[in-house]
């Protein structure tokens, strides 16, 4: 990814940096949309993200979210009901969770599923839980930079002053 840095961000509150990433992605977004140049943020993991291959392609979803991904996932009933056992088991010992204990899981679930489906890239990143994985396009950003006008820049200095806050 040229012009890309990749960066390893901490967070004392979970739910209010995924509220706050998520405004900046929309802010970006928007301005990106009118404006052009590109995606400023290109991707963020969380320590507790996981995707699952199925026959479309693969799902990104957090560790309790997988009731609500369930029926998106385009696989044999039994698989979908060996996948539910075991984020069962992870999302009943949500408050003691840690990386380790994803990545031995999702190693469990590709054992009992005889091939590898579930991926987790916070481990091989070297996350910890309250971490995230965020990439972020600076060409994108120095080019909204000197295209947003004036109506526009508020957001777009809100935007950026709320990820420099995790950065």
């Amino acid at each position: 990814m040229r012009g890309s840095v990749s960066r390893i961000v901490r967070f004392d509150n979970e739910e209010e940096f995924i509220d706050e990433m998520q405004a900046v992605f929309d802010v970006f977004s928007e301005l990106s949309s009118r404006y052009g140049g590109g995606d400023v943020i290109e991707g963020i993991i969380l320590w507790d993200t996981i995707g699952i291959q199925d026959d479309e392609g693969i799902k990104i979803f957090r560790v309790g979210e997988f009731q609500m991904v369930r029926g998106s996932l385009n696989l044999p009933v039994e698989k979908i009901f060996t996948l539910e056992r075991f984020f069962d088991e992870m999302e009943s010992k949500w408050d003691e969770l840690s990386v380790e204990d994803i990545k031995y899981f999702v190693d469990l679930m590709n054992e009992s599923l005889g091939e590898e489906r579930v991926y987790y890239d916070a481990y091989d990143l070297g996350l910890e839980r309250g971490e995230a994985y965020i990439v972020i396009n600076l060409r994108s950003l120095q080019y909204l930079d000197h295209v947003v006008d004036v109506e526009d820049r508020e957001a777009f200095e809100w935007a950026l002053s709320t990820l420099m806050k995790y950065i």
